[in-house]
Formats: C-alpha cells, sequence, structure tokens
C-alpha cells in the first residue's frame, strides 16, 4: 500500500514538472472547443435574405411587397430589376428572388386566380427553398383570403411547449471532453510505458520488491485524478465561455470520465506492450484514435453517418463515452437511462484490461 501511495505521488509530481506537456493537454482541447464554439456554437437558426423586384407598381403589388418586406422569417430587400436580382441569386449573393410582375394588380382586383407571383430559389439549398416557398406562400395566401373574404370553418389554436432547444456547443463540449480522455490516455501511456521500457526504468522496478500491481495502480490513481481535473476545467470553461450546462448529476458526469479513462488507458497499455519502441508506439496510438476521433461522433452526431458505418460506430467505446456525456450534460439522464452505454464501456474495460494484462512487457 506505501508503494502503491509512493508512486501515485511520484506519478502526479512527474505531471507537475512536465508544465508543458500539462499545458498543452488542457490548452488544446479548449482551444478547439473555443474555435469550433465560436463558429459554430450559435443557435444555428436558418437565415432567409433575399430580394422583392415589383414590376407592377399597383396598389395591389404595393400591399403585398409591404408585407414581405414585413415578414419578421424573410429578411427581404427591394431590388430594382429581375435581372439583376436573379444575378446575385446565381453567384449565391441572396437565397430567394420574388418578382411581382406586370398585371399583377389587376388580376388582384378581377379575383379570377390569374394573379401569379414568381418566386426564384436556389435549388442547391432545397432546406431553405422549402422554407421560403412555404413562407412566400403563406403572405399570398393572406391576400386572397383578405381580398375574397374567405373565412375558414375550422382554425387552429397554436399553444406552446418548451423543447430542449440544443446549440452545437452543447453537442461539442462532451464530445471534447472524451475527445481530452482518449488522447491523454491512449497516446500517454502507450508513449511513456514505451520510453520507460527502452530507457530500462521498468527493468529495474521490476527487480525490485515492487509489484505489478502496484505500479499499474499509481498509473491508473494519478492519471484518474488528471483527467478528472482536466475534464472539470473543460466544463466549466464551457458554461463561463458559452453558457453551456450540467442538467444531470455531476457524480454520475465523474463516473463516466472515470469508465472512459480506464478503458482508455487499458487500451494504451495494449499498444504499449505491442509496440517495440516509444517511436513506433505514437504512430500505432495514431492509427488507432485518429479513427475514433472522427467515428466516435466528437464533433457531429452519429446518425449523420452513412448507414453501413453506423453498426460499427455504434460499438466504439467513444461514441459511449461521448454519448453518455452528452445525455447527463443536455437531458439530464440518469444511470437508467444510458445504462447501455455504461454497460458497453464497461465491455470495453475489462476486455482491454484482460488483454492489455497479457501484452504488458516489463522488457
Amino acid at each position: 500500500m506505501k508503494a502503491y501511495v509512493q508512486l501515485t505521488l511520484a506519478q502526479l509530481r512527474l505531471f507537475a514538472r512536465n508544465r508543458q506537456v500539462l499545458f498543452w493537454t488542457l490548452f488544446f482541447p479548449v482551444f478547439f472547443m473555443i474555435l469550433l464554439g465560436s463558429f459554430l456554437g450559435g443557435d444555428n437558426a436558418i437565415t432567409l435574405e433575399g430580394l422583392v423586384v415589383n414590376e407592377d407598381r399597383s396598389a395591389g403589388a404595393s400591399e403585398l411587397e409591404r408585407q414581405l418586406l414585413a415578414n419578421p422569417v424573410l429578411l427581404s430587400e427591394l431590388a430594382d430589376d429581375r435581372d439583376s436580382a436573379l444575378q446575385q441569386l446565381q453567384d449565391g449573393d441572396t437565397q430567394y428572388v420574388v418578382v411581382l410582375p406586370a398585371g399583377l394588380g389587376d388580376a388582384i382586383e378581377a379575383g379570377a386566380g390569374e394573379a401569379v407571383v414568381r418566386l426564384y430559389t436556389d435549388d442547391t439549398n432545397r432546406t431553405v427553398s422549402e422554407v421560403v416557398t412555404a413562407a412566400v406562400s403563406a403572405q399570398v395566401d393572406q391576400i386572397s383570403k383578405s381580398r375574397t373574404g374567405y373565412e375558414p370553418i375550422v382554425t387552429v389554436e397554436a399553444e406552446g411547449v418548451q423543447a430542449l432547444n440544443l446549440r452545437y456547443i452543447d453537442f461539442l463540449v462532451p464530445g471534447i471532453v472524451a475527445m481530452m480522455i482518449m488522447s491523454n490516455n491512449l497516446n500517454g501511456v502507450a508513449g511513456q510505458i514505451a520510453s520507460w521500457r527502452e530507457r530500462g526504468i521498468l527493468r529495474r522496478m521490476q527487480s525490485t520488491p515492487l509489484h505489478a500491481a502496484s505500479f499499474i495502480g499509481a498509473q491508473i490513481t494519478a492519471r484518474l485524478l488528471l483527467n478528472g481535473l482536466q475534464a472539470v476545467i473543460v466544463v466549466l470553461i464551457g458554461q463561463l465561455a458559452f453558457g453551456t450546462q450540467v442538467n444531470g448529476s455531476w457524480l454520475l458526469l465523474l463516473g463516466l470520465i472515470v469508465m472512459g479513462t480506464l478503458a482508455f488507458m487499458s487500451i494504451g497499455f495494449i499498444i504499449a506492450g505491442l509496440a517495440k519502441t516509444p517511436e513506433s508506439a505514437g504512430p500505432i496510438a495514431g492509427f488507432v484514435s485518429f479513427p475514433l476521433l472522427f467515428l466516435g461522433g466528437v464533433f457531429f452526431p452519429i446518425a449523420n453517418m452513412p448507414d453501413f458505418l453506423q453498426p460499427i460506430v455504434e460499438l466504439l467505446p467513444i461514441s459511449h463515452l461521448a454519448t453518455g456525456m452528452r445525455q447527463v450534460m443536455n437531458v439530464g439522464a440518469s444511470l437508467g437511462d444510458i445504462w447501455y452505454d455504461a454497460a458497453l464501456l464497461g465491455g470495453w474495460l475489462i476486455a482491454a484490461f484482460v488483454i492489455a494484462s497479457f501484452t504488458f512487457k516489463w522488457e
């Protein structure tokens, strides 16, 4: 027990003395979070900016023009002519063009169903096209109803329900924490243990009464303390800088951090056992961690990935670590809600620990 405590304190002192590594392992995820959060962390609402061309100038067309310009959904501006407006649409400088053609006012007054409003949208952005079409159609429909005196026999009574309004930064912060846990443990353990083996440090430890369990336990404890502190710092920075929240239990969140740390540390021990030199440990760790980084749902939802990849992605440890933390932070999920993610993460932990016990070598 005394050896375990001394080794744990020694490992923590090594972390504290290597301030450059300590700084960059914390600074990189924080920098990444601030960078992506600043550019993509807003509400991600669709912006509809377009032009209105009034070629008729009649009272009816002018009324429709005023309503289109006053519509809070459509950020419309008045354009001088159709050709220049369409050129802006083709150049990507605007998202839609509404043309009120000559004779529109007379057609509205006649009420013969011949009044046509021309709407031009960008077909390469179907989402914006559909939203604009619906908004313009609703505005034109109001004109038709007011002119014909139409009174609907069925009405819709709207009632607001408060929904879970998540931003990209709310999705990103748990993913950044998962990325940091994977990088610090998988890459860090593999490189450090391989380096110690090459320098003969592990061989000298083996010649002492030190048990392997004490050595590995000290590594685990020191890295758990370090990762827990770093994860809390990242979450707090997310709260202060972007207003993210932990709606669930902090204890459950820390439990996921512990499980993720143990799982990726065990994988790091496997890589350290397979790597013959420190120089080869880095590329092997990168070969494992790089696909996990982009396939594990760190930066974008797993549901957006191709269908054939999703069954594979669903088995990756980082995807369940990130998903579990998102559920706790954003939804306030309990252990009963994330039991599957916790169970699969625990399965990875047990399997990797068993394999690491066979591949670990003192020299």
